[in-house]
């Protein structure tokens, strides 16, 4: 997968890539400020953006998270606004920060393995592929139906069909035509037990 995606190491070592699934990510999304390139100009920037993401696991709630980002925005010395900061702020206040979210963001959530309804789930996969489906505890990334989930309170599995390479939510996302043989095969599969 290193080279797959032209990285010589993680951030953090771990033993496989389950292991890593279990643990949440701050992704730095995208960073603006000032100029860059054939456009560069000697300024000092007025204002820096950074649009940051984390990918939660069951065991670390959306509203914990924001709460500690800003205690460390806090701790480094900002005083954080809810808007754009006015004159008064900037003369009593040496450094700002906004901190604005989407939302109180959207718990992650998990269902056993152990879960008859997931044994059942698997077998019903086995049946169709002739081989034992690869379960994983946790998987990566936001899903909508999850807010559902938690406040019906019923067990969910997520079944992904897409090739591990698919640039998802990128440019030449991509999802290969075995892929989604297999997947109609799998939904099938899902849909007679």
């Amino acid at each position: 997968m290193l080279r797959a995606f032209g990285v010589a190491a993680p951030e953090k070592a771990y033993p496989n890539l389950q292991a890593a699934l279990q643990h949440p990510t701050l992704n730095v999304r995208g960073l603006v400020s000032s100029f860059v390139g054939a456009g560069a100009r000697t300024i000092i920037p007025d204002s820096a953006t950074a649009s940051i993401d984390i990918r939660l696991v069951k065991e670390t709630p959306a509203v914990a998270m924001i709460e500690r980002i800003r205690a460390h925005v806090l701790k480094h010395g900002y005083h954080i606004v809810a808007a754009a900061p006015d004159e008064a702020t900037r003369a009593r206040h040496p450094r700002i920060a906004r901190l604005t979210t989407v939302g109180e963001g959207t718990n992650a959530f998990r269902t056993s393995p152990a879960d008859p309804r997931v044994r059942a789930l698997a077998a019903s996969i086995r049946s169709a592929h002739g081989v034992e489906p690869v379960h994983l505890r946790t998987l990566g990334g936001t899903v909508p139906i999850s807010p559902f989930i938690q406040e019906l309170g019923f067990p969910a599995v997520l079944v992904p069909t897409v090739n591990f390479d698919n640039n998802q939510h990128e440019e030449n996302e991509n999802l290969r035509i075995a892929n989604l043989f297999d997947g109609i095969l799998t939904v099938a599969a899902i849909l007679r037990q």
